[in-house]
């Protein structure tokens, strides 16, 4: 199930399960996992991209092996908000994803989140060849932990 809305997203969320936050390149996707209180994004992996297929396993593989209860995929808008191919792009890979899951889904935007990570890693002094293979994950955790903050923040709302 697509949640365009994070309510929605959090409403279908099981309670003391991580969520899963996916960072979508060309060639790889970051992944990062939340705790069980979600309240804390921690980068896992980078995942080579081959083909959906082998990709969606990898993903759903891991979403079981960690108890995960949703998926939130970095939506990269364009800087004035609108929606371009990578974004039409990430969409339809959640429209393939949630044909083999069960797991909701939604979208956060990720304006931005690579330009934090790369300057996070810039300021722990990480060497560029270690940048370019954590990049990914780490600006997964990014995304995640955006979603994460809003969560906790409709929740303190309530």
């Amino acid at each position: 199930m697509i949640c365009d809305e994070i309510a929605d997203f959090a409403d279908a969320l099981i309670s003391g399960r991580p969520i899963i936050g996916l960072d979508l390149g060309t060639k790889t996707i970051g992944v990062a996992l939340s705790d069980r209180l979600l309240s804390v994004a921690s980068p896992v992996e980078t995942i080579k991209r081959r083909k959906f297929s082998l990709d969606a396993a990898r993903l759903l593989e891991l979403s079981s092996e960690r108890e995960a209860c949703g998926i939130v995929l970095g939506l990269p808008r364009n800087m004035d908000g609108s929606e371009g191919p990578r974004c039409q792009s990430t969409r339809a890979f959640a429209r393939n994803l949630e044909k083999l899951t069960d797991l909701p889904i939604t979208y956060w935007d990720e304006r931005l989140s690579t330009v934090a990570a790369e300057r996070a890693l810039l300021e722990a002094d990480t060497s560029r060849k270690r940048r370019a293979e954590v990049i990914d994950n780490v600006a997964a955790s990014y995304i995640l932990q955006g979603a994460l903050d809003r969560l906790r923040h409709m929740r303190a709302a309530q």
